[in-house]
Order: C-alpha cells, then structure tokens, then sequence
C-alpha cells in the first residue's frame, strides 16, 4: 500500500479521494449532525486489490472519529469486510451496519 498516492478528503464534495493514472477512487458520504453515513465505495478496476478501498475507509473512519461522529456503514464493504478486518472501528458505528 506504501506505493499509493496519499487519500485526500473534499469536504465540499461530500467525498474521500485517491488519485491514481489520471483516474479516482472514492468514498461518498453524507454528514448529518453527530453523524456520517459512508453510503458509496467505488474503485476503478485497473486499481481493485490493491488496498486502495481500505485506504479509503480508513481516511473516513478517522475524520469520524477525529469530528466525534458516528458512523453509518450503509457501504455494503465498508459494513462487511472492512469492519470485519477493523474491529477497532466498532465502537463508532451506530444505526443499522
């Protein structure tokens, strides 16, 4: 994962971004008071199994944790096997995950 461009937050488009050849991957989300929904994850396929979408739930989950919001994984990744890799993240996740 060391070889990837660092993930770079656009608060203004609701958005986690890594830039990659020309092309992005993201993490849409939705911030409401006390709470971010993390509703889209999407890689291009060029770039998939490469971490890149673990990069990007880990830049989301920090911010969260770093703004005192919890968490709702409606990303069928992030709610699955990303939470089931990173237990520590638990403890912000509220809602339906």
């Amino acid at each position: 994962m060391s070889d990837l461009p660092p993930v770079t937050h656009d608060p203004a488009r609701h958005r986690f971004v890594v830039r990659l050849d020309g092309q992005e991957a993201e993490l849409n989300y939705r911030q409401r008071a006390g709470e971010i929904e993390l509703h889209r994850t999407y890689v291009p396929e060029a770039f998939r199994g490469r971490g890149v979408a673990e990069r990007l739930g880990d830049a989301a989950f920090a911010y969260a944790k770093a703004q005192g919001l919890t968490v709702i994984p409606s990303c069928s990744y992030l709610g699955g096997a990303y939470l089931s890799r990173h237990p520590e993240h638990r403890s912000l996740v509220g809602g339906a995950s």
